[in-house]
């Protein structure tokens, strides 16, 4: 007797005993992380690039950083694992851990004698921006495999980090440091980019259609990432 939903086997007891196997249940769905891991990536970004422009108090982005641009993002990369997103997940977990390091770093500068024996803030702030705009270049490489909104995010941000890290240098060295003046304020172009690219992520999940287009990948080779994600 045949039927559509077990299939029969004999068991090793009963030669005439029939004993059914249930199928594998189905894959858990989970909802898209890359609109929140852009949102948090965004609004951090805006606040310490607005701090570096020379419009928005210190210190008010380091608890941003720590918990949204750090946590949220850090937890959205690890739903891109789950996704099998890897270039989202890779992203999300390191632009996360980005933002806890350097908000971690502030809070032992300026609470902490292991913080204080740091003796030239300006110069570590470049090597760290500068590590990361290393990794930050593959990224934008690999970006382009993606969608246009997202290569612009990468795009716009290694002109940031390359603005900064020559910015900080240069006030490590006693220069005036106009450079991360001009910085905040491209930090605040990536901002704006990476807002709408999660904001594309959220209406074009609502909508059947496209709501706010994000381009399609320079490179046509096919990627591993469910089509509905804004970084896939």
């Amino acid at each position: 007797m045949a039927t559509t939903d077990v299939r029969e086997r004999y068991g090793p007891g009963d030669p005439h005993e029939a004993v059914t196997e249930k199928p594998p249940a189905p894959a858990l769905t989970v909802a898209d992380p890359a609109p929140l891991g852009l949102a948090a990536f965004a609004l951090t970004t805006f606040m310490l690039s607005g701090h570096n422009a020379g419009f928005i108090p210190d210190v008010a982005w380091v608890g941003l950083a720590l918990f949204y641009g750090g946590m949220i993002q850090l937890l959205a990369g690890m739903w891109e694992f789950r996704n099998k997103n890897v270039f989202g997940a890779t992203a999300f977990s390191t632009y996360g851990g980005f933002w806890l390091g350097l908000g971690s770093f502030v809070i032992l500068i300026e609470l902490t004698k292991l913080g204080k024996a740091v003796t030239n803030v300006d110069d570590a702030l470049a090597w760290f921006l500068l590590a990361f705009a290393i990794f930050n270049t593959y990224m934008l490489l690999w970006s382009a495999r993606v969608n246009h909104a997202i290569f612009g995010v990468f795009l716009t941000l290694e002109i940031t980090e390359i603005l900064l890290v020559i910015g900080f240098f240069d006030l490590a060295g006693g220069g005036s440091g106009a450079l991360v003046k001009i910085g905040g304020w491209a930090g605040i172009i990536t901002a704006f980019v990476a807002w709408y690219a999660s904001a594309a992520g959220v209406a074009n999940s609502q909508s059947p259609t496209t709501v706010l287009p994000v381009g399609h990948p320079f490179w046509r080779f096919p990627l591993a990432s469910g089509p509905a994600s804004p970084t896939s």
